[in-house]
């Protein structure tokens, strides 16, 4: 499977998510936190500082849980319009079939 390069907008999202988690961290110790989520902490050092722009799911919800952030919330602050993400919409799986 053949990875697409990120958008700069991916990339600029990725920025703003690892800014939130880590004004969010505060002074707590980074170890701390990411024992706590069940990642290490090389991985919320790169997903903090944008090297991991998408970060699994599972990683996120996890490590928002620790910090007390809604995913709601986290979505919120890191969505922009510039992302050329609208709102949040079911999409078709290939196998479904459009009504007409």
């Amino acid at each position: 499977m053949v990875r697409l390069p990120l958008t700069p907008a991916e990339l600029e999202r990725g920025q703003r998510l690892g800014t939130l988690l880590r004004l969010a961290r505060g002074e707590r110790a980074m170890l701390d936190v990411a024992l706590e989520a069940g990642v290490s902490p090389e991985t919320l050092r790169k997903i903090e500082t944008g090297r991991v722009p998408t970060p699994a799911f599972p990683t996120i919800a996890a490590i928002a849980d620790v910090l007390g952030l809604s995913l709601d919330a986290v979505w919120a602050e890191v969505r922009t319009s510039q992302d050329g993400v609208g709102p949040s919409r079911p999409r078709r799986r290939s196998h479904e079939r459009v009504a007409s």
